[in-house]
């Protein structure tokens, strides 16, 4: 899309020549700055859009509130807000309204950027797995950080050890290694399901180009729903499993 190819284009032409100033400070001559100098790719540029989009909607919602006379906008945005609100409550417990905002925005981030995929020529950006891991690893943070705020640096500690204090020295470090495979489970299954979707839907695009694509397309919508909704119901798992206190 042109549009898309501007952003692209006005982003290197703001970004560029920063990075090859830095460059050229730390002693490397022109030609190396720019050859060294990282590009923005199509990808960012659509997350740009989805991320830019997602903030106007919230302030249209923000500035047009209304109890009398609701718009659309403000009816999607209490429907959204309920149901995964609801969610979270079942899941984390009392007091998940602190977290409520992460999830909601997690949630709606990943299913536009999986949503993208349904217009010809242009990829889902959660098809590059920098991406998924550029949500995994913020999440992961998220939450930790959530559990040290709700019961301390010590409190928290206490459930990598596991219940039984003598055998905390075994349970410590296979605790340690399954956290941080959290990150690599968000990120493989998000990319690996979006991946496999965008490559069928291409497929049968190329080999018959008229009717049969459609049914895919919907299973790209469905598979596009499905795995936003999982990896914001792991995030509401981690979180509940982050910040419960143990009696």
């Amino acid at each position: 899309m042109p549009e898309t190819f501007i952003l692209v284009r006005l982003l290197n032409s703001l970004l560029m020549d920063v990075e090859v100033r830095a460059f050229q400070l730390i002693g490397a001559n022109p030609a190396e700055a720019a050859e060294k100098a990282v590009k923005v790719n199509q990808t960012l540029g659509w997350e740009l859009v989805v991320g830019g989009g997602l903030i106007l909607f919230f302030l249209l919602v923000r500035l047009t509130l209304s109890v009398e006379k609701p718009n659309s906008a403000q009816q999607i945005a209490e429907l959204i807000h309920t149901q995964i609100g609801d969610l979270a409550e079942q899941i984390i417990g009392h007091g998940s309204e602190r977290y409520q905002s992460w999830v909601i925005c997690i949630f709606l981030f990943v299913l536009l950027n999986n949503l993208l995929g349904l217009i010809p020529g242009i990829p889902a950006p959660t098809t590059s797995p920098w991406v998924p891991l550029g949500l995994a690893v913020p999440t992961f943070l998220f939450y930790n950080f959530q559990g040290v705020r709700e019961q301390g640096i010590i409190g928290y500690a206490k459930h990598f050890c596991g219940p039984i204090w003598w055998v905390a020295w075994l349970i410590l470090p296979i605790e340690i290694v399954s956290h941080l495979a959290r990150i690599m489970s968000l990120t493989i299954r998000l990319y690996a399901n979006m991946f496999a979707s965008d490559m069928v839907t291409l497929g049968f695009f190329s080999l018959i180009p008229v009717g049969v694509p459609a049914i895919f397309l919907g299973l790209h919508v469905f598979v596009s729903i499905i795995q936003a909704f999982v990896f914001m119901l792991l995030t509401m798992i981690y979180l509940s499993l982050a910040v419960a206190k143990e009696h």
